[in-house]
């Protein structure tokens, strides 16, 4: 019997999958129907495609419904890829939408090459990146809450004191010790603040399961070797490789920064090169957080008391990215300002070259030898 390949696109919702077939017999795509999203149905799926000796290879879009169904397939020794739905070419005038349309045109873009896959973690790494997750979302919902606290104050006229520190110990004794007249009010304002102090307390408490799943985590020396640099603790560490995973699988610094979407867009035609602001295209979790950490680069270099315990039992080797990094982003910051680049313009470039620095300490502590990222003009705000 003659082998060949069928290119097998799959429309993913909760409750049903749109099926397409693209084979490497014939130009044709059609169109299988919608099965049930089961473990059984799948299972029969891929055995009555495989019943004439083709070989599956099946593809759908990274969506809400996670690798449930990459998994199956797999297991069942398919082999199964998911896309970037940002990254599948559309015909500019195409203006119908269905999942039956849909399944096909992954199919047929499957078979031709034209995709371009994601990364897909194991369990143990996506059960990291929820949990990182998690603590981003309860820091969003305290955030919103601290807002709400603060509009109430202010529609009531109650300023807070410009001598202490927000959200800090004094600020909340200052806090606990407000009250109105109107008894509602009160109640009102209370509720506010006891959401604040919950949420604050449910954030610690997720912060300390992130502690005790370092002591398990496989990744967890890397989590540490990036500790070594400014501006980068334990939150933050953690964030980064759980979102980012083996920094080896990124054969240079510049392909990390152009996943993390911290290279600068470009429009050029002919002999006019036009470059704007940064892609933001791929994680903008861990992008967020190397923007913040970047902020500290403005300081002048210097191991003070956190950082020098945080660099203890480090490899010399991290520790002289860690230098390095230090100085060359402090020497980049005060340049780029001196020449009229606004602030967040030029911490947005160094969050693209210490992106360079932790990739350099995450494959250094798995073992691949590499070289520091090199100061380019591409990288120049």
């Amino acid at each position: 019997m003659e082998k060949y390949t069928k290119f097998v696109g799959l429309d993913v919702h909760k409750k049903t999958v749109a099926v397409a077939i693209a084979d490497s017999k014939s130009p044709e795509v059609r169109s299988y129907g919608e099965i049930p999203n089961t473990v059984d149905s799948l299972r029969r799926l891929a055995k009555k495609l495989s019943e004439d000796g083709a070989e599956l290879q099946f593809v759908y879009e990274a969506g809400p419904c996670g690798y449930g169904v990459h998994r199956r397939l797999q297991e069942e020794g398919h082999r199964c890829q998911i896309v970037a739905p940002s990254l599948i070419p559309r015909k500019a005038g195409d203006r119908v939408k269905t999942d039956r349309r849909d399944a096909q045109v992954l199919a047929r873009l499957h078979r031709a090459g034209e995709l371009t896959p994601v990364w897909v973690p194991g369990t143990e790494q996506e059960a990291m990146r929820d949990l990182s997750r998690l603590r981003e979302d309860l820091k969003t919902e305290e955030r919103h809450l601290k807002q709400r606290l603060l509009a109430f104050l202010l529609r009531h006229d109650v300023k807070a004191p410009d001598d202490k520190t927000r959200w800090g110990g004094p600020f909340m004794t200052w806090l606990e010790g407000r009250t109105f007249e109107n008894a509602t009010s009160q109640i009102v304002y209370q509720s506010y603040l006891e959401s604040v102090k919950d949420a604050g307390e449910r954030i610690e408490e997720v912060e300390k399961e992130i502690a005790r799943a370092l002591e398990t985590y496989s990744l967890a020396p890397v989590v540490m070797g990036l500790r070594a640099l400014r501006g980068v603790d334990v939150v933050t560490a953690f964030t980064i490789v759980a979102e980012i995973g083996d920094m080896t699988r990124f054969e240079t610094a510049s392909r990390l920064m152009a996943y993390l979407g911290l290279t600068p867009s470009e429009r050029s035609s002919g002999e006019k090169t036009r470059r704007g602001g940064i892609s933001k295209t791929g994680n903008s979790h861990v992008r967020r957080v190397l923007i913040e950490s970047a902020w500290h680069c403005q300081r002048k270099p210097g191991i003070g008391k956190n950082l020098k315990e945080r660099m203890n039992g480090q490899s010399p080797e991290v520790r002289k990215i860690a230098w390095e990094a230090q100085k060359r982003l402090f020497h980049r910051y005060h340049r780029l300002t001196a020449k009229g680049k606004r602030p967040t313009v030029v911490t947005t470039a160094l969050a693209r070259e210490l992106a360079g620095f932790a990739w350099a300490i995450g494959c250094h502590v798995m073992g691949k030898p590499v070289s520091l990222p090199v100061e380019t003009e591409s990288m120049s705000a």
